[in-house]
């Protein structure tokens, strides 16, 4: 797999280097990096790789990321700085009117936050697995062991097409499809929108992002779920970071916990931003429930698994200070224009 990031990162930049044009600088970056560039085939797959070998390659895929990336902006100043020139030559300007100004539009800070979480996990051998909003009931509750009691499939909380069709409520169906189809072991983030019927408020909306985690394979621990969260909390929110894991209870994992992180304001003294407390909750965890994997046609006494659950517009909130959820969509120019 070195050897093939290795001529994908040469070809890319011999052919980003020969490009003339503006589109022909485009297409490169999609047949690169694009949801099927070769790049992103080889990452898909690093789960066949051992555990040694996956951060080294993770690495490695992501260096390549960087220079094909270099190569495409430093090609395409050059590009656009010709293309100026050509209409400056061939153009002529009454210089008497007034120039138009224009606004360059940016990331939003909900992408930027996504890519920076997809990219950590890429890093740690982790593929990215997208699944369908419209889900079966099974899947979005039977097959994550919410019996019919459970208050989340009351009308009042989920969005009903028919009593067996619903608006997804997580992310957790498309790990179950996952298990289902997927050979072991599994290593996976599950990215989405996600819908519940709530309230608009500054920490509620029926609509947000959320993106959930899965590792299946052998002799996992809860153990394995401490390190990988400990990690990415310090890529995430910088190396001083900690973790906390308070007991809780989801009926989808046993055990459960909730994860708090240290306060990135006050380094846990306590301030207003973690409320005196010095930690701050970020996500839900636990190990797979055994019913889980089983009605997933996996045997728990073979294989074990953890999962974990993160709101990626909380963990946006977080990193950058922002204390009402409905900035994110209501599109004022000068709040977005500060990321």
């Amino acid at each position: 797999m070195k050897d093939k990031l290795e001529m994908i990162k040469h070809s890319a930049i011999a052919s980003i280097e020969t490009a003339d044009t503006l589109n022909t600088l485009e297409e490169l970056r999609v047949q690169y990096l694009g949801k099927k560039g070769e790049l992103t085939a080889v990452l898909r797959n690093m789960k066949d790789l051992s555990s040694e070998e996956r951060p080294v390659i993770g690495q490695m895929a992501n260096e390549v990321r960087e220079s094909i990336e270099t190569a495409l902006a430093s090609k395409k100043v050059a590009l656009e700085e010709a293309e100026q020139n050509k209409k400056l030559q061939e153009e002529v300007l009454d210089i008497t009117m007034p120039g138009k100004t224009l606004k360059v539009g940016h990331m939003h800070p909900l992408q930027k936050t996504l890519e920076e979480v997809q990219n950590i996990f890429i890093g740690m051998g982790y593929e990215i697995v997208e699944g369908r909003e419209i889900e079966n009931a099974y899947y979005n509750f039977d097959a994550l062991n919410l019996g019919e009691e459970h208050p989340a499939r009351d009308e009042q909380d989920t969005f009903y097409f028919n009593s067996n069709l619903v608006l997804r409520t997580a992310t957790s169906p498309v790990q179950v499809h996952t298990m289902e189809k997927e050979n072991l072991p599994i290593r996976m983030i599950a990215p989405g929108r996600v819908y519940r019927s709530d309230e608009v408020d500054a920490t509620h909306s029926p609509i947000f992002n959320q993106i959930e985690g899965l590792v299946i394979d052998k002799n996992i621990t809860f153990g394995d779920l401490k390190g990988v969260l400990a990690e990415f909390a310090k890529a995430l929110f910088g190396d001083k970071a900690q973790v906390k894991f308070r007991p809780h209870y989801f009926p989808f994992t046993e055990p459960s916990a909730e994860v708090d992180v240290s306060c990135f304001v006050c380094g846990g003294e306590g301030c207003n931003v973690c409320k005196g407390s010095g930690w701050i909750e970020i996500l839900g965890c636990g190990m797979v429930h055994p019913k889980v994997l089983e009605m997933a046609g996996i045997d728990p006494t073979v294989y074990q698994g953890f999962a974990f659950g993160v709101g990626l517009e909380r963990i946006a909130m977080i990193k950058y200070g922002i204390n009402d959820l409905r900035l994110f969509y209501e599109n004022d120019i000068r709040f977005l224009s500060q990321f």
